[in-house]
């Protein structure tokens, strides 16, 4: 299956390069492009892509907002962007982000992103990841589970706060890949979560679990 991408960025020449980086992949295609907040709204609920690759700074609109419209439609938003200041990164997470990828990561990550945010996975860049999730450790308090998590789910958890993919939770745990998905989703319904990266910050917020992350 081709995934269908949107690129969000108000500098034409950033666009240019996201669609020749992305367009080299043989199951990618950039099918819209929109120069500020507004318009990448407009555009994701027009041609209904399955990712949105958003800049974070943009007129109008910034990638924040954008994420925080588009948290209940089909496409996963994926924060493309220069700054990793912690405000924005917050940002990207409670609004429903699927991923935060620096633009300087080079194409490999970039593409990683895409594909992982279309498998329901999420990516952020790794000079990032644990930073940002220990940041996010005590900046609330977690939300009690609607039921209690089993300690498997607790495992999933844990390996999802410290970055793992589906395809190596599966490895590590010896288990399919299809039943860590049906995991996540039950985890997703126990915590009130819209996707993995509001799970692994639940993870570092909650007392129980963060001793356990390192």
């Amino acid at each position: 299956m081709t995934i269908r991408v949107l690129l969000a960025d108000d500098q034409p020449m950033i666009r240019a390069s996201l669609r020749i980086i992305l367009e080299n992949e043989p199951d990618i295609a950039v099918v819209a492009e929109a120069c500020d907040g507004v318009e990448a709204i407009e555009q994701a609920r027009r041609t209904r892509p399955d990712v949105c690759l958003v800049d974070i700074q943009m007129p109008r609109l910034d990638g924040i907002e954008v994420a925080r419209a588009l948290a209940d439609a089909p496409p996963r938003v994926v924060m493309v962007t220069t700054f990793d200041l912690d405000e924005y990164v917050h940002g990207a997470l409670r609004c429903g982000a699927a991923g935060f990828v620096m633009k300087d990561a080079g194409p490999g990550l970039l593409v990683e992103a895409v594909r992982a945010a279309y498998a329901g996975d999420a990516l952020i860049s790794p000079s990032i990841t644990l930073r940002l999730l220990r940041q996010v450790a005590g900046a609330r308090r977690a939300r009690v589970p609607a039921q209690p998590l089993t300690a498997r789910e607790v495992e999933i958890v844990r390996a999802l706060a410290r970055g793992r993919t589906n395809r190596e939770i599966a490895d590590e745990l010896v288990i399919s890949l299809s039943t860590v998905k049906g995991y996540v989703s039950g985890i997703q319904v126990k915590l009130g979560a819209r996707n993995r990266t509001e799970i692994a910050a639940w993870a570092w917020e909650s007392p129980t679990m963060r001793p356990q992350l390192g």
